[in-house]
């Protein structure tokens, strides 16, 4: 149950009380398809990396096991992947907290939380797993509640048998492609981001090869059951129109149902801020492992007196910054899905040549479900928003060119 706590705690972050009005403006009423879907991609991606971490027990995720079952290059796509990627998720996440706190002035809130979280962080001051179960518990009862209360106000106001009927119309006929719903599924995949999470506790949990595909499983069916009934219940209650256009969606559900906005506001600021400073953690931590193997610049992996690498996280603060104020939510969301999807793509194939040479430690995902999570994550990341794949694609094959002009001179 841990393992599982863990695993949920880093999905419920920010993600669910923002992403529906970008990826409903994309997919409109097959927003659940384009939920499903992301789940699907999230699950095959999150039993590869526990396939490749039960083998490397090592800290670095798909940065190390790429430099280990394929290249050094393909480790250090999925390395600048992850933390382009997270450094983009910190940005969407502060914001997100900003559109509830204070929606005119989002950017500023974004600042304030970004710099608090990497005070934090500096200081030694980590999320604890009791922590992440406990705000992971709280936010779904919120969740649930919330759902219960708009779906029965609804009901009531229509005079009708309410639920069953509300979410019949959401699987009418809608005009809008394939490509819609893909590109909606990419942005939906940031509402799952943290799922890997599990997959690293091969060191901390008994009878890993067991114990973490359970975790998994269990960790993202409750969470993919939570999106899809928040999915319904926003279609239904909200409507597309509406929550396409929506930047606080689940404040949006609640109004008319007595329940305050300051409620949601709590509840969205307090799971935000959670995963915002564990996600600091992660981006630094990887940084700091990939300067230690020459891939950065050996200033990120200085480390403060609590051994916090305090220089990285404070590039990725400043970094963050800068999104927020110009890149806007839909843009971070979009870059961040763009980069972490490139870096699963990676796993995924690590995961393929592992399994081929038997570096599989009791766990063996089939082969074709790890071509398929690559082609999957490859094709949802060709669906999003061009900007900000532009933008993305760009910080990557800077930092390749950056890393093979210092190899050379280096030689």
């Amino acid at each position: 149950m841990g393992a599982t706590g863990i695993g949920a705690g880093a999905m419920l972050g920010a993600g669910v009380f923002t992403v529906w009005g970008p990826a409903t403006e994309r997919a409109g009423t097959l927003l659940l398809w384009a939920v499903a879907l992301a789940g699907a991609v999230a699950i095959i991606n999150a039993l590869a990396t526990a396939q490749l971490a039960a083998f490397h027990p090592v800290a670095g995720g798909a940065y190390s096991f790429g430099r280990r079952e394929l290249h050094p290059l393909a480790g250090f796509v999925a390395g600048i992947g992850f933390v382009v990627g997270k450094t983009a998720s910190v940005a969407a996440i502060a914001l997100a907290m900003g559109l509830y706190v204070w929606p005119e002035h989002a950017p500023l809130i974004a600042t304030v939380a970004i710099a608090v979280a990497w005070a934090l962080n500096a200081r030694g001051v980590v999320r604890t797993a009791a922590a992440a179960t406990v705000i992971a518990g709280a936010v779904v009862l919120a969740l649930i509640t919330f759902m219960v209360a708009a779906t029965s106000t609804t009901a009531d106001d229509a005079m009708s048998p309410g639920p069953t009927t509300l979410t019949a119309e959401i699987f009418v006929h809608d005009p809008r492609s394939v490509y819609g719903v893909l590109t909606a599924a990419a942005l939906v995949f940031f509402a799952f981001a943290g799922y890997a999470r599990i997959a690293t506790l091969g060191e901390e949990v008994t009878y890993p090869a067991r114990t973490i595909p359970r975790a998994i499983v269990l960790a993202l069916g409750m969470v993919l059951a939570l999106y899809l009934a928040l999915a319904a219940t926003l279609l239904a209650v909200v409507g597309t129109e509406q929550l396409a256009g929506s930047t606080a969606p689940v404040a949006d559900l609640v109004s008319g149902t007595g329940i305050p906005r300051v409620v949601v506001t709590v509840v969205a600021a307090t799971a935000a801020f959670g995963s915002l400073v564990a996600l600091m953690a992660g981006v630094g931590r990887t940084s700091m492992a990939m300067a230690r193997e020459r891939d950065l610049p050996a200033l990120l992996a200085r480390q403060g007196a609590s051994g916090a690498p305090w220089v990285a996280e404070g590039i990725s603060a400043l970094v963050a910054i800068a999104l927020a104020w110009v890149g806007g939510l839909t843009f971070a969301i979009a870059m961040s899905s763009f980069a972490v999807l490139t870096y699963y793509a990676v796993a995924n194939l690590a995961a393929f040549a592992a399994g081929r040479r038997g570096h599989t430690a009791g766990l063996r995902v089939w082969p074709v479900a790890t071509l398929a999570g690559a082609a999957l994550c490859a094709a949802l990341a060709a669906a999003l928003p061009l900007t900000a794949v532009i933008a993305a694609a760009s910080a990557l094959l800077l930092a390749v060119a950056a890393r093979a002009l210092s190899a050379r001179r280096a030689t």
